[in-house]
C-alpha cells in the first residue's frame, strides 16, 4: 500500500482494528479516517450541573417497542453454525449512534471478499462460517445477583456500602461456564443504584448497553471516536442532550481511540473500572465465546479537604483532561477517597506527540516511570508473559523497550542504543543488548485454536494479525507462544503482562488494561527535528493499571499470583513461534 495514499500512516494494526469495528456497525454511514485535532467537551450552552456529586435531573423518555418487550433487536457477529442467520443484509442492521467509523468499511468489505473468491471454494458449510455473519439475541441474557467479592489478601473484608474497597480483578463471566472468579457486567453497572457513568470504549453496541444502564435513572458520558466535526454533531443528535453526553479526544491522524474506561458514581462511593474488552455483549460473555479480564476499585466519600492525592489520581485526572473530559467532571474526583489506589499505578497513553517532560508520563516511559515509582526497579532480568489479542509490526525495538521499561526505565536505554550513531543493523539482524528471547513470552492463539474454540473461526475477528508482519524477517517470531484459555474453548480478549523476578519473590506484578503489544499501543521515542531532544510519538488512547502482588510466605513465581489476579492461559502455551509447528491466527486468512 502506497503510504501517501494510506489514512494510517502505513499501521496496519490500526487500520484492521477499525475495519473490524466497522463490520459490525451501519456500512451506508459515510466516514473518513481522518481526525479532529482539537478536543471536544460536554456540550456548551447547557447547564452542567452534574458532577460525580450531583444525581442526574432526567425526565423519563419513552422506551422503543424493543426495549419494551424486553427483546432487542440489536444484531451481533455469529459465534456457531447453530447461531448463524445466513441471510442476514446489510438492510437489517440499523445505525448505531455511539459507533466508532473511519473506514469505508463496504469498500473493505468486497476488496476481502474478492481475496476469499480468488481461493478454491470450501464446502458450503465451511464457507459460511468463513463469512461475517450476525445473529439475532431474542431477549436479555438471565441477571445472577452480585455475589460477594473473595477477599484479594488477609486484611481485605467486605463492606456493606464498598463491595470492593481494596480492588480486585475479575475474569468475565461466559455463558455456559461455571461461575468462578468471575463478574457480570450487570453486577458492575447494578443499574438500579447507578446515578452517572463516564464511560469509553473502542467498540459500542448502544442498544445491548441500554439495557444494562437505566436512562431515566442514569445519566451517561460517553468518551468516543469521531472522525470529524460532523459525525460529532450527528452522534450528539441522536440521543437525548439530557441524559446522554459525548467527550471526543483529540486523535493523531492515524490512531485509535482505544481506551476501557469506567467511572460509576453510586450513592455513596464512586466505582472506578478498568476493563480489557470493549462495550459489546461477545466481550462481555454473553454469546459464551469470548472473554476477557476487569479491574474494579470502589472508593468512598470522603470529607477531608486537603487529601493529598495519590499518584494513581493524579495520572487518572491527567489522562482525563487530556481526553477533554468536563471539568467539572474531573474536579468533582476530588470527592473520593483514593487513599487505597496508593498501591496501584494508573498506566496511560495519550495519542499525540509528546515533547519537554510530558513523553516520560505515558506509553512504555509512563510504564517504566511508574514501575521506578513503586520501588520495583531491578538490574536483574526478569520473566514476561504478554497476553495480546492484537499484534502489528511488532520489532525487537518494541520487545526490548517494553522489557526495559518493566525493569524501571523511562524509556531512555533503548532509545540511547538507537539514536547514538552504533554500527547499522542489518535488515534481518535481531540481535542487541536488550534483546531477550528467552525472558519474554507473547501469548497469541494459533491458526488450530481459534479453529476449535468455542465459537470456531466465525468468532476469531477481533484477534488481529497479519502474514505480512508474521513473516517479516524483523518479526520476534520466536517469543510467541499459543494462547488458550484455562476455560477451555474460550478466547481471549484480553491483555495482560505478567511481570516475575525470579530472584526477588516480592517484587511480581501484573498490567492489566487496553493496550496490545504495538507501537500504537505504546508509542516510540524519537529525537525531535527541532530540538534535538527526546519525543514520544503514540497514536492511540489507552489505559490499564500496574497491580504488585503482595509477599506471601511459601509463595513464589506464578503462585504468588494466586491471590489477587486470576491467570487466564495455559502457561507457559505450546512455542510454535520458535518451533514453526504451527501458524497463528491470520483474521484476513482465515
Amino acid at each position: 500500500m502506497d503510504s501517501h495514499q494510506d489514512p494510517f500512516d502505513g499501521d496496519e494494526e490500526a487500520a484492521l482494528r477499525y475495519a473490524i469495528a466497522l463490520s459490525l456497525q451501519d456500512p451506508n454511514v459515510p466516514a473518513s479516517p481522518s481526525t479532529a485535532q482539537r478536543p471536544i467537551v460536554l456540550d456548551e450552552g447547557e447547564d452542567e450541573e452534574e458532577d460525580l456529586e450531583n444525581g442526574p435531573k432526567c425526565p423519563p423518555t419513552p422506551k422503543k417497542p424493543s426495549q419494551l418487550a424486553g427483546k432487542p433487536t440489536r444484531t451481533l457477529p455469529a459465534t456457531s453454525h447453530s447461531q448463524i442467520a445466513p441471510h442476514a443484509t446489510p438492510s437489517h442492521i440499523k445505525p448505531s449512534s455511539l459507533s466508532s467509523l473511519g473506514l469505508d468499511r463496504k469498500k473493505m468489505e468486497e476488496e476481502r471478499l474478492a481475496r476469499v473468491a480468488k481461493r478454491k471454494a470450501p464446502p458450503d458449510e465451511d464457507a459460511l462460517q468463513r463469512l461475517p455473519q450476525r445473529i439475532k439475541i431474542d431477549g436479555q441474557p438471565k441477571v445472577t445477583p452480585l455475589a460477594a467479592p473473595a477477599p484479594i489478601s488477609s486484611a481485605s473484608t467486605k463492606s456493606p456500602q464498598l463491595p470492593y474497597p481494596k480492588g480486585v480483578v475479575r475474569r468475565t463471566w461466559a455463558a455456559g461456564y461455571p461461575r468462578q472468579d468471575d463478574i457480570k457486567i450487570e453486577e458492575i453497572f447494578q443499574k438500579d443504584q447507578l446515578e452517572l457513568a463516564v464511560l469509553s470504549s473502542f467498540q459500542w453496541d448502544d442498544e445491548w448497553l441500554l439495557t444494562k444502564i437505566n436512562v431515566n435513572k442514569t445519566k451517561l458520558v460517553c468518551i468516543a471516536f469521531a472522525s470529524n466535526d460532523q459525525q460529532k454533531e450527528a452522534m450528539r443528535a441522536n440521543v437525548p442532550r439530557d441524559r446522554i453526553r459525548f467527550c471526543f479526544p483529540p486523535m493523531m491522524p492515524a490512531g485509535s481511540m482505544h481506551s476501557k474506561l469506567q467511572l460509576l458514581k453510586f450513592p455513596n462511593y464512586l466505582r472506578l473500572v478498568i476493563p480489557t474488552g470493549n462495550l459489546v455483549p461477545y466481550d462481555w460473555g454473553e454469546t459464551g465465546v469470548m472473554e476477557n479480564m476487569v479491574f474494579l476499585i470502589d472508593l468512598p466519600t470522603t470529607t477531608k479537604s486537603e487529601t493529598p492525592p495519590t499518584m494513581f489520581n493524579q495520572e487518572l485526572c491527567y489522562f482525563l483532561t487530556a481526553c477533554g473530559l468536563d471539568s467539572t467532571l474531573i474536579n468533582s474526583l476530588s470527592k473520593y477517597d483514593f487513599s487505597e489506589t496508593s498501591q496501584y499505578r494508573f498506566i496511560h497513553t495519550i495519542g499525540q506527540s509528546h515533547i519537554g517532560d510530558a513523553w516520560q508520563r505515558t506509553g512504555y516511559c509512563g510504564l517504566g516511570r511508574a514501575v521506578e515509582s513503586l520501588g520495583l526497579t531491578t538490574d536483574s532480568e526478569v520473566e514476561l508473559d504478554f497476553v495480546v489479542a492484537s499484534l502489528g509490526s511488532v520489532s525487537t525495538d518494541l520487545t526490548s523497550a517494553i522489557y526495559n521499561a518493566t525493569q524501571g526505565d523511562n524509556g531512555l536505554k533503548e532509545y540511547n542504543r538507537r539514536t547514538n550513531g552504533g554500527p547499522k543493523k542489518k535488515a534481518t539482524q535481531k540481535v542487541g543488548p536488550s534483546y531477550h528471547p528467552d525472558n519474554f513470552r507473547i501469548y497469541f492463539p494459533s491458526h488450530e485454536t481459534v479453529s476449535r474454540s468455542r465459537g470456531g473461526k466465525n468468532s476469531g475477528g477481533t484477534i488481529c494479525l497479519q502474514s505480512k508482519w508474521w513473516d517479516s524477517p524483523m518479526f520476534p517470531r520466536e517469543l510467541v507462544h499459543d494462547c488458550e484459555s484455562v476455560r477451555p474453548g474460550l478466547l481471549m480478549h484480553t491483555k495482560i503482562l505478567f511481570v516475575r523476578h525470579p530472584h526477588r519473590d516480592k517484587s511480581h506484578w501484573a498490567y492489566l488494561g487496553s493496550a496490545n503489544l504495538s507501537e500504537s499501543a505504546w508509542g516510540r521515542l524519537v529525537k525531535d527535528r527541532a530540538s534535538g531532544q527526546p519525543k514520544l510519538n503514540c497514536r492511540n488512547w489507552e489505559c490499564g493499571v500496574l497491580i504488585p502482588m503482595e509477599s506471601q510466605a511459601g509463595k513464589s513465581g506464578w503462585s504468588s499470583f494466586e491471590n489477587r489476579i486470576p491467570i487466564p492461559m495455559i502457561v507457559p502455551g505450546e512455542a510454535y513461534g520458535k518451533t514453526n509447528s504451527k501458524r497463528p491466527w491470520l483474521f484476513l486468512e482465515a
